[in-house]
């Protein structure tokens, strides 16, 4: 059978498409219920660094470059001979942190979006810092909790500290120094969300529908939410001087929410909102209590899920919610460590010393030698994150000698990705009182066998890499695909999603033995030692 124009009829499937919008670049990806790619498309968008420590987007082009991603990738599955209508319903996945301020009157950004990069709130945050140390957090009528009891109940009630990474903050920094911002926020026009919040409004109809809504894994990164109830905090708007009506209506990770308003795919349900690292941690299918999935790029994000319990860190980690499968269901919460270096270490090695013209080369060079001769690599080109946060922290190279070659250093920074991971897992085993069955990985890091075999063995559990490692994206799938139970998925039930992903699992398992993994293991924490309050220390700047 032909149509009139001489093709064959577009075939009819059921597909779940993702809008996965990155910190440089947005892609659109379309999934069967295996995972497998159907059709896909990339773009990077413009970054703004108008002052040293600032980093903005602009949240126009952030939206202008999603409805690309959609159009081109839609227009390659009908290419490939598949209909549009095959797409059943989407998800939508985001960089965290990133604060959108828009005009509820109009329906537009009133400034740049502030990116979770950006540094400039560090006077924000000593603002409130006092403030909590003076005044604190009203708790109950009447009743201030504050010094270090404000401390701890900021962190009790969100699961954070007060940090430059946070949304709230960065909102805040908008009103006092933004005359537009401040304007709308006393005349009350101020619409506040994190990207998820930005894009579904505008996907789901804009000023017309004006349908403001925020996820919880989102949410939870803001300082405004309390994880245990759910709800935005009234203590913390105070505490921040914001006016409730700037936030968005909360909602879980998987539920309708409404129906894409324009473009090829019109009408179809929007079912899933997620941010990214929860996205990767739903897409690696980590969904029960001592699972955990660390995702290396340029840094690293380890999620490690710590089911229907808040764990409170005493080992420098961050609570947080993992996902909620529906307006209904009870929230499954993680505890997150971050590494600030892991792949940009390689690109340290390439770009800055040449020992490697490629990423991928260091495991090629790293595999000449069998160990590191006995060299650490403290890969603090910024301090340290996760669990040391050491600002001060300086990198270093110890254990140097004659004998030492390239492929000793290359091995090094391999293992200096191991090692931070592992003072990460064992700071979660340490709060959660819960071993770790296997760790699941995705992000560039992973491409190399030699990095993964060194993972395995430095921290001494199994690796699993998926064969296909979009896996932010696919937790925004299953997200939306829960939603509709479409191919059966419900996010509620992890035995519903076998098969997902599942072809062509490579599997790492330790294979050192326990004295040496030891004795490497102390080798690496005398390093960091020496690596500690390396800025502070230093007479000559």
């Amino acid at each position: 059978m032909t149509t009139t124009t001489g093709k064959p009829p577009l075939k009819q499937g059921e597909f779940v498409g993702a809008l996965d919008c990155g910190t440089t670049s947005i892609r659109f990806i379309v999934f069967n219920k295996h995972a497998d790619i159907i059709a896909q498309h990339q773009e990077e968008f413009p970054q703004y660094y108008p002052q040293p420590g600032w980093h903005e987007h602009d949240a126009n082009e952030i939206q202008q470059t999603s409805d690309l991603c959609i159009e081109e990738a839609v227009k390659k599955l009908e290419e490939t001979g598949w209909s549009k209508d095959s797409i059943k319903v989407i998800g939508i996945t985001n960089q965290r942190e990133t604060a959108v301020a828009w005009s509820r009157r109009t329906g537009k950004p009133l400034c740049k979006a502030i990116v979770w990069t950006d540094s400039r709130t560090k006077g924000t945050v000593a603002h409130h810092m006092n403030k909590l140390q003076t005044v604190g957090i009203q708790t109950s009528p009447g009743v201030f909790r504050k010094g270090q009891d404000g401390v701890d109940a900021l962190r009790e009630i969100t699961g954070l500290p007060l940090s430059t990474y946070f949304s709230a903050i960065k909102v805040r920094w908008m009103i006092d120094h933004l005359p537009e911002v401040q304007k709308a926020h006393e005349e009350d026009d101020l619409a506040f969300g994190t990207v998820e919040s930005w894009v579904a409004y505008n996907l789901l109809g804009g000023l017309e529908k004006n349908i403001h809504i925020s996820e919880v894994t989102n949410a939870s990164r803001t300082l405004l939410l309390n994880t245990s109830t759910l709800k935005w905090e009234p203590s913390l708007l105070e505490f921040f001087g914001l006016r409730p009506s700037i936030l968005p209506r909360l909602v879980s990770t998987s539920e309708v929410y409404g129906n894409v308003a324009y473009g090829p795919l019109k009408g179809v349900p929007i079912g899933g909102l997620v941010g990214d690292q929860q996205g990767a941690l739903i897409g690696n299918k980590c969904l029960t209590q001592g699972e955990a999935k660390c995702t290396y790029g340029t840094g690293a994000f380890l999620l490690f899920c710590t089911g229907d319990s808040i764990v409170q860190s005493n080992h420098g980690l961050l609570s947080t919610v993992a996902y909620q499968a529906g307006p209904e269901a009870k929230p499954v919460y993680a505890l997150e460590g971050s590494i600030a270096v892991a792949g940009s270490a390689i690109k340290w090695l390439r770009d800055s010393m040449s020992l490697v013209s490629s990423a991928s080369e260091v495991n090629t060079l790293a595999a000449r030698e069998p160990d590191t001769g006995g060299v650490y690599f403290v890969t603090a080109f910024s301090g340290l994150l996760a669990p040391y946060w050491d600002p001060g922290a300086g990198g270093m190279l110890i254990g140097i000698s004659q004998y030492t070659n390239p492929s000793h250093i290359a091995r090094a920074t391999l293992e200096a990705n191991a090692f931070q991971t592992r003072a990460i897992i064992e700071s979660m085993k340490l709060d959660s009182g819960t071993d770790l069955k296997n760790m699941k990985v995705d992000g560039g890091m992973t491409n190399g066998d030699l990095a993964m075999e060194v993972l395995a063995d430095i921290g001494g559990f199994t690796v699993v890499r998926p064969q296909m490692r979009e896996s932010t994206a696919l937790g925004a799938a299953i997200c939306a695909g829960s939603a509709m139970k479409l191919f059966g998925w419900d996010l509620s039930k992890p035995e519903t999603l076998n098969g997902v992903n599942d072809r062509a699992n490579t599997v790492f398992e330790p294979w050192l033995d326990d004295a040496t993994r030891a004795k490497k293991w102390h080798g690496w924490q005398r390093a960091v030692e020496r690596s500690r309050g390396w800025d502070e220390g230093t007479e000559e700047k």
